[in-house]
C-alpha cells in the first residue's frame, strides 16, 4: 500500500471538514438544511472529493468504497442526530431546548470573538496569577 492511498482518508476528512461543520452550523439552528443550498452545497462537497480522489491518485474502485463508506457515516451520523433529539426532548420542555440552544449560540460566539484575541488574553491572565 503506498503512504498516498494511506493518507487519502485523512486527505478526504481535512478536505470536507469546512463544508461538515457548515451542515452542523444549520442544524443547531434547527434548519435541517434541505433546499436549493443544500443542493449546492452537495455538490460542491462531490466536487471537492472528486479533486482529492485525484491529487491522492485513487482508483476509481476504492473512490466507490469511500464514497460508500462517507455515506454509511453520514447515515450513522444522522441517526444519532436524531436519536440524540430525541433523547434531549424527553428531558427538557420547548422552552428550556429553546433556552439550551440561545445559550449555547451566546457561549459559542462568546469564545468566537475570544479566539483573535488569544495573545493578548493569555498575557493578562498570567499577569493576574
Amino acid at each position: 500500500m503506498s503512504v498516498r492511498q494511506l493518507f487519502a482518508p485523512a486527505l478526504l476528512a481535512i478536505a470536507i471538514m469546512p463544508l461538515a461543520f457548515t451542515a452542523q452550523a444549520h442544524n443547531h439552528d434547527g434548519v435541517e438544511g434541505q433546499g436549493p443550498d443544500h443542493a449546492r452545497m452537495e455538490e460542491r462537497m462531490e466536487e471537492r472529493r472528486q479533486e482529492v480522489y485525484e491529487r491522492a491518485e485513487i482508483s476509481e474502485e476504492q473512490q466507490a468504497a469511500l464514497n460508500d463508506a462517507y455515506a454509511e457515516h453520514r447515515d450513522a451520523m444522522h441517526a444519532l442526530r436524531e436519536e440524540h433529539h430525541e433523547r434531549v426532548a424527553e428531558i427538557l420542555t420547548e422552552e428550556e431546548q429553546e433556552a439550551l440552544r440561545s445559550a449555547m449560540h451566546d457561549v459559542h460566539e462568546e469564545h468566537r470573538g475570544k479566539r483573535g484575541h488569544h495573545g493578548s488574553n493569555s498575557n493578562e491572565n498570567a499577569d493576574s496569577e
